[in-house]
């Protein structure tokens, strides 16, 4: 009968433990707002509205940009390699990176990301006065926003 005591006794405990760790748990961070758009200039190879989607999760975040221009050819998933650089109200840069980006037909607009960054808090950050360089088959394309990304900056908690 001891060694049921003390299992259940045990059990509990690590139950309460559990409990006291959720209500302690850090709670999930957020990015204001979540998307906007911005009208790109991509010289040569085009121009039109992007979409910038943004996550956070504490200090990490992430971008994916559904660009202002389209596949010339069907592209493999993940074979773009992507830099996106905003500006910070605060002054100077961040950077969000990576290699990632679904498969692609021709003539389907080009989407990258999630490229991942790190942001602080209080951070706001625009993509007018930044840019966005991405390179694929050794070819670099440079867009760049032609005004503010609307509804405004991303402002992270």
């Amino acid at each position: 009968m001891r060694g049921k005591r003390f299992g259940t006794g045990a059990a509990l405990a690590v139950g309460a433990l559990a409990v006291t760790g959720l209500a302690f748990a850090p709670t999930a961070v957020a990015v204001t707002p979540d998307t906007a758009t911005i009208t790109a200039d991509c010289g040569t190879f085009g121009s039109g509205e992007a979409t910038l989607a943004a996550t956070q999760d504490g200090t990490s975040a992430t971008i994916t940009v559904t660009s202002a221009i389209t596949a010339p050819i069907a592209l493999a998933e993940d074979s773009i390699t992507s830099t996106l650089t905003l500006v910070n109200a605060s002054g100077g840069t961040a950077t969000f990176s990576g290699t990632e980006n679904p498969a692609l037909a021709a003539g389907d607009a080009v989407t990258v990301g999630p490229l991942s960054g790190t942001v602080a808090s209080g951070d706001s950050l625009e993509a007018y006065g930044g840019s966005l360089q991405i390179v694929v088959l050794g070819i670099t394309v440079t867009c760049t926003a032609t005004g503010p990304q609307s509804p405004g900056p991303f402002v992270f908690d």
